[in-house]
């Protein structure tokens, strides 16, 4: 006779949790962001910090094609008294400029016509200052509106004589170089390229400034200085603004900018350095 049927039980193999063995640096990383002491578990690394890596690279990749919400910044730049102006590059697609840097060094024939029609006219602009995308529209979205703030009163702590300000101009689909070409246009004896940087696992909402003197197609890196990592975890705006604006003054007065300018901020803050009033 068929005795019942009994159920089929899997055979469940038993997993042993490996433990999480801490590394002796532990402490330092409240001093970092840097991926140091990880720890492990067995050969690799643990689940906590394979997630946390995951989360991160998937940050730095949405800063990449993020776009920039030129309506958006525009708008936080005229609440703070900045006229502008918007163009893009010769990069059609976000995907032409990853492919093509140098599309995104020149402006597109409308945006350098659109320019040139604004600036008819005028007699010339001791700086004019670049907004852009580049390769974190988030760093350019969040960080450039408090930074121009900022550099608007050292600027105007650092001289008695106020400083022609060409309109800022909001790039997209741009590179570093694009400013050369913008400040030619403007007729502008310094430019300042306000530009999102390559995100990194740590930083993906990095603002850097390029500061250009006599700018025109052709310069070169070398005639640049270029303030980094300008964000409220790296170098804050309102620092980055003292600096920034001592390089704008001394490459103004010395005519020069790149390897000849030297940032002596740190030790030369105009003086002394500025303070806010209460």
């Amino acid at each position: 006779m068929n005795g019942p049927v009994l159920p089929v039980v899997p055979v469940v193999p038993v997993v042993p949790v490996v433990p999480v063995v801490p590394d002796g640096w532990t402490a330092l990383r409240q001093h970092t962001p840097a991926r140091i002491a990880l720890g492990r578990a067995g050969d690799g690394l643990p689940t906590t910090e394979v997630l946390r890596f995951g989360a991160a690279h998937a940050q730095a990749r949405d800063a990449v094609h993020v776009p920039l919400d030129v309506a958006m910044l525009a708008a936080a730049l005229h609440a703070g008294g900045w006229p502008t102006l918007a163009v893009t590059s010769r990069a059609a697609t976000r995907e032409v400029y990853l492919r093509r840097p140098d599309l995104g060094r020149r402006l597109s024939e409308d945006s350098a016509a659109h320019i040139a029609a604004a600036s008819a006219g005028a007699t010339g602009h001791d700086l004019a200052v670049v907004v852009a995308d580049g390769l974190s529209a988030v760093a350019a979205q969040q960080h450039a509106a408090p930074l121009l703030r900022a550099l608007r009163w050292c600027l105007a702590s650092a001289s008695a004589t106020p400083l022609r300000i060409a309109p800022i101009v909001v790039a997209t689909q741009a590179r570093v170089a694009l400013a050369d070409e913008v400040g030619a246009l403007l007729g502008a004896r310094l430019v300042v390229m306000l530009l999102g940087e390559r995100p990194g696992l740590s930083s993906p909402d990095s603002l850097g400034a390029y500061l250009t003197f006599e700018p025109r197609i052709g310069r070169s890196d070398a005639e640049r200085n270029c303030i980094s990592n300008i964000r409220p975890e790296g170098l804050g705006p309102e620092q980055a603004a003292v600096r920034l604006a001592w390089l704008v003054h001394e490459a103004l007065r010395r005519r020069i900018s790149g390897v000849a300018l030297k940032d002596d901020s740190a030790t030369e803050l105009l003086g002394d350095e500025p303070q806010r009033p209460a």
